[in-house]
Formats: C-alpha cells, structure tokens, sequence
C-alpha cells in the first residue's frame, strides 16, 4: 500500500537464488514483480540504470519503486512483463540486443556506485587470493584445483589486467535466461541486478561466452562467442582493436572459470567449462 498503492491479491510465482523474487497481482488487477535481496549500495544504481533504459525505450521491466529497505533486506518493485520465447530465431540477435544496451545506457558517473561487481563478473576485485568470494560466502581459494581451473583464472585476470580502457554500463549476465523474445526483437531483458561498470570490451566478453544459442542450459561454444563478438562489432559501427579482441575473449575465460571453480568447490559437476575449452579460449586471449 505504501509503496504501490494497492494490496496484493494473488501471488503469480516465486522463484530466486540469491534473491527472493515474487510476481503478485495487485487488488487494482495490475501484475508486479517484487524483488528481495540482501542491502547493498549497489542496488540503488541499478535501479538507476534500469529506469534510464526504460525511458530510452530499452525492453526491460519499468521500475515501479526504488531500492526501499524491507528489514535487514532492500526490495523493489517493477512492472510483470510475461510471455515471449526463450531464445530468438537468428543467435545474432544477443548481439545486436546487447550493443543496444550498451549504446542507450547512461555514463557511469551518471549513477552512484555500481561497484562491488557480482563475483563472477569481479575479476578485478581486491580482495586476497585468486577467486572473489560468493555471495554466499563460500571461499573458492580454500579448495585446492582443479589446477587448470584455477590456472584459466589466473591467466585471464593476468591479461585483463595487462589493459584498460574507458568504463561503460552494462550486463554481466547475459544468459538466455534472462532475455525473452519476440522473434528476433527482445521482448524483455531481467535481472537488473546485475548491472556494472567495466570497459566494454570485457562486458562483450562476458556476453559473448554466456549467450546460448539452442538452449538456455547450454552456454556459447569457442564458435558461438566468435559469431557473437563479430555481430557485436557489426552492431556497434566498429571493430574492436587486437586488445580489445583479447580482452573479449579473457573476460570470458574469467567468468566461465569462476563458474566451474565454484562448482567443484559445492560438489557440483563442472560444466560451465571444458580444459580443453579453456585452453582454446585462452589462446584466443593471448594471440
């Protein structure tokens, strides 16, 4: 009531990971999503950039509120958008969807901190050893191995750090997921929590080796990540430098070995990457 104006009558769904999210009916007959996550400063950026891009006609939900404390917890609020398909019918339209975002979203001096980045997004972190902790506080570098996780790792923060460029916003989570689809245009893009700053290259590289191209479970291929990158830069106007390229491809060697050290330190079968895998990735990052 304080808050939307209206009770809520009936609850849609409820489903989340690291946060609680509930879609509700309201008594008022409008359909809501209310989202419940530990507080960070961070979320109220990221309602920023969200509302930004609804105003610039981005296809993301229209925030109804901003990030309100809801007991030890912060919540907000958007409007349901239900329905679409779960992937497009041409894999380049992640791309294209993608350089769109990057193109309509605001500088980030234009919000307040976006910073720290969700964990797997954080190869710059600044805490001790290789791996960022998790949002659920489970310390990857406790755990020994697999060597060639932690050496994949390793590598791609290595030649991360070896360059820099200007920051923009973007999403560093670009699974299938979290996009439905009207054919080939995006019906709605989800999860504006995971909104940070980083140079564009490496947001594109995340992109690039997150995306699906036949199923949601099943991420990029080496030859999935080249298309995306080339219809990226297509999209954009623009090659990326050889720098840029290899930062692309580092980027996404650190986010899918940050996904499998995590796996193996949970007891979960790997597979968000192969060595095999790994190692053709870095060689892309390196030559």
């Amino acid at each position: 009531m304080e808050h939307l104006g209206s009770r809520p009558a009936e609850e849609i769904f409820r489903s989340g990971h690291l946060s609680v999210v509930i879609g509700l009916r309201l008594a008022d007959g409008r359909e809501v999503v209310v989202k419940v996550r530990p507080d960070s400063p961070r979320i109220a950026a990221c309602v920023d950039v969200q509302r930004h891009l609804f105003q610039a006609g981005y296809p993301c939900p229209r925030p109804l509120t901003g990030a309100e404390p809801f007991g030890e917890d912060v919540a907000t609020a958007e409007a349901y958008i239900p329905g679409g398909a779960t992937l497009p019918s041409e894999a380049e339209a992640f791309a294209e969807a993608f350089a769109r975002l990057i193109r309509l979203a605001p500088g980030p001096a234009e919000v307040s901190t976006l910073a720290p980045a969700p964990s797997w997004a954080a190869w710059n972190h600044t805490e001790d050893g290789l791996w960022p902790c998790p949002e659920d506080d489970v310390n990857l570098d406790e755990v020994t191995g697999p060597e060639w996780i932690d050496d994949a790792g390793r590598r791609a923060r290595d030649r991360l750090r070896a360059g820099e460029s200007e920051a923009v916003i973007g999403h560093c989570d670009w699974l299938a997921g979290n996009l439905r689809w009207a054919g080939d245009v995006p019906l709605v893009v989800h999860d504006w929590d995971s909104v940070i700053a980083d140079s564009e290259a490496v947001l594109a590289g995340f992109a690039a080796a997150l995306y699906s191209t036949v199923d949601v479970d099943r991420l990029a291929t080496v030859e999935d990540t080249e298309r995306f990158l080339a219809a990226y830069c297509h999209a954009r106007g623009r090659e990326f430098s050889a720098d840029e390229l290899q930062r692309s491809w580092a980027a996404g060697v650190w986010t899918r070995a940050y996904d499998a050290k995590y796996q193996h330190t949970v007891g979960r079968p790997i597979t968000s990457l192969t060595e095999s895998e790994a190692r053709e990735r870095l060689r892309r990052s390196e030559e």
